[in-house]
């Protein structure tokens, strides 16, 4: 039964749409999962057409120190002792009907998981979703001049066989869960599939990333099939890389520290992911060391 949190404004015509997932909170680092989402939603022209009530999933007042509870709270502006804005979360969902997908952006809820999976598993009923993705970021030992790897958990063992040759590595994770893992597991009650895909970004790199946020959109396109002009992203992210590294190599040791992950990162590419490669170079006599 679908949740009267639930709102539904338009009925856009789809064919055979998929739904993709962006949220703010923990797997959000560099801004990359709700900022590939915002970017997809202006590139795609989609227009909101539903929402989730807010009310009952969120906690505003959370005892502890002042940097915990800030986690929690609504965002405000004030200027001149004039509240400009007050933002409390909002979870839209947003139609492009020529790329024939939804794309949700929202918050993680802190309670209430099951209705708020309702919220959207009811979603995917009303429009004939078979398919969710959720699209996500961790920080990690990742050099800011690579390419962030993407890292895949999946519903089914079909989906995961699916999408090896993307060139995705499997999780393995043992910890606290999200709600994107309840969605996952819960999403067979429903006759839906679903992928998650997290990219790791570079621990050092504070605030949004957009060298990795075009990295990822650009992944996604090619994923979902999408006609996306991207190239004004990648003009931003090559100045976002340029003016890092011209940050970093005024700190020699952070620096050295880059270089040093660097060479980690081409060697387990070189030895994990292009082996074929590394045994065809050998039989030819090419030194690799």
């Amino acid at each position: 039964m679908a949740s009267k949190k639930l709102k539904i404004y338009d009925r856009p015509k789809f064919k055979s749409p998929r739904l993709l997932l962006g949220f703010s909170g923990w797997m959000d680092g560099g801004d990359v999962s709700t900022g590939t989402v915002k970017c997809l939603i202006e590139k795609l022209e989609a227009r909101k057409f539903a929402e989730i009530d807010p009310e009952g999933f969120y906690i505003y007042s959370f005892p502890g120190m002042m940097e915990m509870t800030a986690m929690f709270r609504p965002h405000t502006k004030i200027e001149d002792g004039l509240i400009m804005s007050y933002e409390a979360p909002r979870d839209a969902f947003y139609a492009s009907e020529k790329g024939d997908l939804i794309l949700f952006l929202g918050k993680e809820p802190n309670l209430n998981w099951e209705e708020f999976g309702e919220c959207i598993f009811s979603l995917c009923s009303e429009f004939g979703v078979k398919m969710i993705y959720f699209i996500g970021s961790v920080s990690g030992l990742v050099p800011h001049t690579r390419e962030p790897r993407l890292f895949c958990s999946a519903s089914s063992e079909r989906l995961k066989d699916a999408f090896g040759h993307y060139g995705v590595n499997y999780t393995n994770y043992e910890g606290p869960a999200s709600i994107v893992t309840y969605l996952t597991v819960n999403c067979s009650n429903y006759d839906l599939g679903m992928i998650s895909l997290v990219a790791t970004v570079p621990a050092y790199v504070q605030g949004s990333n957009p060298k990795c946020i075009e990295a990822v959109a650009r992944r996604l396109v090619g994923m979902l099939g999408l006609r996306v002009d991207l190239d004004d992203m990648s003009a931003v992210s090559e100045e976002f890389e340029r003016k890092l590294s011209e940050v970093v190599q005024e700190q020699p040791e952070l620096a050295g520290n880059i270089q040093k992950l660097e060479e980690d990162y081409d060697n387990e590419i070189f030895n994990n992911e292009m082996g074929d490669l590394k045994d065809w170079l050998e039989q030819k006599g090419v030194r690799l060391d």
